[in-house]
C-alpha cells in the first residue's frame, strides 16, 4: 500500500475527499485530451494501484472495475482536438483537469494532481511530480483516463479506418504518420501539431 503515503497523511490531518486528478493525451497527434479526478474511500483500499503506463491492459481494466466500484466518487472529462488547437495542449489538459475536479459529486477539500499547477480552487492543491506512480489517488485517475480514451480511440478506429487508432491511440507512430501522408487527417486529428500542420502546407504547395 505504498502509494497511499500521500493520502494516510492527509487523512491523519483530518481531509476527508482527497481528490486525485491527472490526464492522458497530450502527446497524440488525433483524439482528446481526457482527464480524469478520483477521491478514493480510505474505508476500501485498491490494491495493485500504479501509473496506468506500467500497467497491463488486463490489469488496468481490473483495476477499472475496483476504482469504479469502491470510489467515493470519479469524474471524466474529454476536450476535443479542437479546443486542443484553439488554447494548447496545455492549457486544454488544465482545463480538462479542473473541470474533473469540479463536476465530482462529493465536496472536494484537498487535491493532488500529476505535476499539473492548478489554479486556486478554494482548496488546498498539491502537484506531484510523477505523481501516478506516488499517489493511490492520482494513479485511480491516471488508469481511468487512459481507459477512458483507449476505448474511445478504439470507436474512432472503426469510423476512420487505415491509421491504426486501436492500436496508436492517435499517438504518431510509423503506421499513423505513413496514413496521415497517404490518407490525410480526419476530423479528429489536432490541426495544430506539425506533422498534421505539414500535410496541410504540402497540399497548399500543391494547389499552387
Amino acid at each position: 500500500m505504498t502509494l497511499y503515503q500521500f493520502e494516510q497523511r492527509l487523512w491523519s490531518e483530518g481531509y476527508q475527499h482527497i481528490a486525485g486528478c491527472d490526464e492522458v493525451g497530450r502527446g497524440p497527434l488525433a483524439g482528446p485530451v481526457v482527464a480524469a479526478a478520483v477521491v478514493l474511500d480510505p474505508n476500501h483500499p485498491i490494491v495493485g494501484l500504479n501509473d496506468s503506463k506500467q500497467l497491463s491492459k488486463t490489469k488496468r481494466r481490473q483495476l477499472q472495475q475496483d476504482i469504479l466500484a469502491f470510489a467515493l466518487a470519479y469524474e471524466i472529462v474529454f476536450l476535443s482536438p479542437e479546443v486542443i488547437d484553439d488554447i494548447n495542449i496545455y492549457q486544454a489538459s488544465k482545463q480538462a483537469m479542473m473541470q474533473a475536479i469540479k463536476q465530482l459529486d462529493v465536496k472536494v477539500d484537498y487535491v493532488l494532481s500529476d505535476a499539473m499547477p492548478l489554479p486556486t480552487i478554494g482548496v488546498p492543491v498539491e502537484a506531484i511530480v510523477k505523481g501516478d506512480t506516488k499517489s493511490a489517488t492520482i494513479a485511480a485517475a491516471s488508469i481511468l483516463a487512459k481507459e477512458a480514451r483507449d476505448d474511445y480511440m478504439c470507436e474512432m478506429a472503426k469510423i476512420y479506418p487505415g491509421y491504426g487508432f486501436e492500436r496508436n491511440m492517435g499517438y504518431p507512430t510509423k503506421e499513423h504518420k505513413e496514413a496521415l501522408e497517404t490518407l490525410g487527417p480526419t476530423p479528429i486529428h489536432r490541426n495544430s501539431y506539425k506533422p498534421v500542420q505539414d500535410w496541410y502546407n504540402k497540399q497548399m504547395k500543391l494547389e499552387i
